[in-house]
């Protein structure tokens, strides 16, 4: 039984293309299940969230961070009575438009794409859902349903009006202003609860397994997190019950801890904040004016701590940092190369490059294009076109 407040399926805005309902799944299950088969999801398997995919075979990719959120959004969301394929079906989708090399790629295209109407990863992926995903008949993308979409643009939070969070002060990211004239997805409002979750999945998947990848590279040792809240009281249980235990079981056993308090806190909150509350709809969960889905206010605070510790030891080390310099001057160089020599893009994208009217258009084509590789490809592309002579005319 679903939540009054959840998103009830049957009740689901539909699809921009109407299509006939499935006799066996419901419009969430649907469209989760057009998200996992896309070509943009299978290329997470090469994308990575802070180290670089040649690095180690033990690092996060954006696949295995997507498969953790859409872990911790099932379980958080089925507790609370919301509806699980739903907050699934956003955590799937939500780094869908994620750059090669991580944040570090994202900052390079926000810069490049600067003149063109900026760039910004969740209003891509609603660019790849709605437009670049090109393999049914009867529409291009994957014709989600609305829910979705909605979940996909706002899980953050409002991205427009007295709500928002400020990110947006100027024009929208052309990619969200494209799909919300096409079809109103209520900007001004909060998200699902569903995708409030999803939002917050993503914050404990990755200040988890930061922590593990982070011990893992060797940017700093189980002793600095002793004094860190959260991650010292969770190795100080793991060695009072379990004295003397092996490294790796008391990194692991730590760490599940840390795990363990921040999705135990989700859930309590949101529990006394959905009790005080008493919303009636799914409606009245868009008008709060607030989330219902956030840490509590002490847990914040100490996983700021936690956080500003990585930003210092692990996301801005010297080793990570040289990688940076290196894989911007990659996007440096393969940007304005396609720009002025689109027909170096593959066959398949000849069609946009003779569409584009004028250089805005055209660069968006080679921002699509660029963003949609992996690091890998990225790195042999590089190579191919700009490690050597510069390709002839």
């Amino acid at each position: 039984m679903l939540a009054p407040f959840a998103c009830q399926p049957d009740a689901s805005r539909g699809r921009l293309w109407p299509e006939r309902l499935s006799s066996f799944r419901s419009p969430f299950q649907r469209d989760r299940d057009r998200i996992i088969h896309s070509s943009a999801f299978r290329r997470l398997k090469h994308k990575t969230q802070v180290f670089v995919e040649h690095e180690g075979d033990y690092y996060r990719t954006r696949l295995t961070h997507t498969i953790e959120v859409a872990q911790v959004a099932r379980t958080i969301a089925g507790v609370l009575g919301l509806n699980t394929d739903l907050a699934e079906a956003v955590a799937l989708a939500h780094d869908l438009g994620h750059t090669p090399f991580g944040h570090t790629g994202e900052d390079a295209m926000e810069r490049l794409m600067a003149p063109y109407g900026g760039f910004d990863h969740n209003a891509q992926a609603l660019r790849i859902v709605t437009r670049l995903e090109r393999h049914y008949a009867d529409f291009d993308g994957l014709n989600l349903s609305w829910e979705t979409l909605e979940g996909i643009a706002k899980h953050n939070g409002p991205v427009i009006g007295p709500n928002a969070d400020g990110k947006h002060d100027g024009p929208l990211p052309y990619a969200l202003a494209e799909v919300n004239a096409q079809w109103d997805l209520e900007l001004d409002t909060h998200a699902s609860a569903e995708a409030q979750v999803a939002a917050i999945a993503d914050d404990v998947a990755y200040s988890h397994h930061d922590l593990h990848d982070g011990l893992r590279s060797g940017l700093f040792t189980e002793d600095d997190l002793m004094d860190l809240p959260v991650t010292g009281p969770a190795f100080e249980e793991v060695d009072r019950l379990y004295p003397g235990l092996e490294r790796m079981r008391r990194r692991h056993e730590a760490l599940r801890r840390v795990f363990g308090r921040m999705v135990e806190d989700v859930i309590a909150v949101a529990q006394n904040r959905l009790a005080s509350a008493q919303p009636k709809s799914v409606d009245d969960i868009r008008h709060m004016g607030t989330t219902i889905i956030r840490f509590s206010k002490p847990l914040y605070q100490e996983l700021k701590a936690v956080r500003s510790f990585l930003f210092h030891r692990m996301y801005r080390a010297p080793s990570v940092m040289a990688v940076r310099a290196e894989v911007t001057r990659k996007l440096d160089d393969l940007f304005p190369l396609f720009l002025s020599r689109p027909d170096l893009l593959p066959p398949e994208w000849q069609a946009d490059v003779r569409a584009a009217q004028d250089e805005t258009a055209l660069a968006r084509t080679v921002a699509d294009y660029v963003a949609g590789m992996t690091d890998r490809f990225a790195i042999q592309e590089h190579q191919r076109l700009c490690g050597g002579t510069p390709p002839r005319p």
